[in-house]
């Protein structure tokens, strides 16, 4: 990182200013410190404005791999042959246990976002059209939403893709929001802050969203054959939060996006529950602080127990 001065109108102007490769290209991002500011007052702003820089640079690195900082061979080994052990085998779902997924999913991954809609109300929903009247129109709407999507992703041929991943958001969000199937625009920046007021998640910077993502589908069209379906769902779901393409709606999306390589990779699909919602936010914030992907491969694991035992019940 370094100071930059410009002198404008006889008045200097200081950024502090990092320059980075992405990919073939050098680019440079600055933070604006002020103008005309005497040493002791530069100093402080400068200090301040090296967090934003970490956090935006953060924020938008690209993919590691996965066998390099998260995982040793054993542990590659390990899920390389969970479903040859039994432990992890496909599931042929009927229509039934379909029906029973979707339920579950919708309401569970709906209720991480903060919808109101209880899970007893979403059978009602989907299946009576019988509408509480103390929900709101947003999250009936997004009901419906999430389970058209989750339909569509267990319908669909289409692998990871910049168009797959706007036609999700499009199907979740048609009737509830005015940038459904869009990418944030350049300006619009994501903050994500806790009850306390402290940045928990700052998302890519607006104007590398697009690139990221044609990034991320890159790296998985190179790996898809390399790495155990688990490890790919997981890094792809996570760096997809990372980036936080679209103003709101990136976990529902995301998750639906984990789906869809468990599904094209002949596994069964994962809902992340609202119960385990902690354990899911400590393994986001893994994956952002050190590109971890263990614990998110641990709630993975978790998960795919607790739908067994779901689809036993019947």
């Amino acid at each position: 990182m370094h100071l930059e001065v410009r002198e404008v109108n006889g008045r200097k102007k200081y950024f502090l200013a990092h320059s980075f490769r992405s990919g073939s290209r050098v680019r440079k991002i600055r933070v604006y410190l002020g103008v005309e500011l005497s040493g002791r007052e530069l100093e402080r702003r400068r200090k301040a404005a090296e967090r934003e820089l970490k956090e935006r640079l953060r924020a938008g690195q690209l993919i590691r791999d996965p066998y390099l900082s998260a995982l040793s061979p054993q542990e590659l080994k390990e899920l390389e042959t969970l479903e040859a052990r039994g432990e992890l085998r496909v599931l042929h779902l009927s229509e039934t246990d379909w029906v029973k997924f979707t339920e579950a999913f919708t309401y569970d991954t709906n209720a991480i976002e903060g919808s109101r809609v209880e899970a007893r109300e979403v059978a009602d929903i989907l299946e009576r059209r019988k509408w509480p009247e103390e929900r709101s129109k947003e999250d009936i709407s997004e009901t419906y939403g999430v389970s058209e999507a989750v339909e569509y992703t267990h319908r669909t041929r289409e692998r990871v893709s910049l168009k797959l991943i706007k036609k999700l958001h499009w199907i979740v969000f048609k009737n509830s929001k005015p940038f459904a199937g869009k990418l944030r625009e350049k300006g619009v920046e994501v903050v994500v802050q806790n009850a306390y007021g402290i940045v928990v998640h700052r998302g890519a910077p607006s104007a590398r969203v697009e690139n990221m993502l044609k990034e991320l589908v890159r790296w998985y069209n190179k790996n898809k054959e390399k790495y155990p379906p688990l490890v790919l769902a997981a890094v792809v779901h996570n760096q997809f939060e990372n980036v936080h393409p679209f103003q709101d709606g990136n976990g529902r999306v995301g998750r639906l996006l984990l789906n869809n390589i468990l599904l094209k990779h002949k596994l069964p699909p994962i809902n992340i529950e609202f119960k385990n919602r902690s354990q899911y936010y400590a393994a986001l914030q893994a994956y952002q602080n050190s590109h971890n992907i263990r614990p998110t491969l641990e709630l993975m694991l978790k998960e795919y127990r607790a739908l067994k035992k779901m689809l036993k019940r019947r």
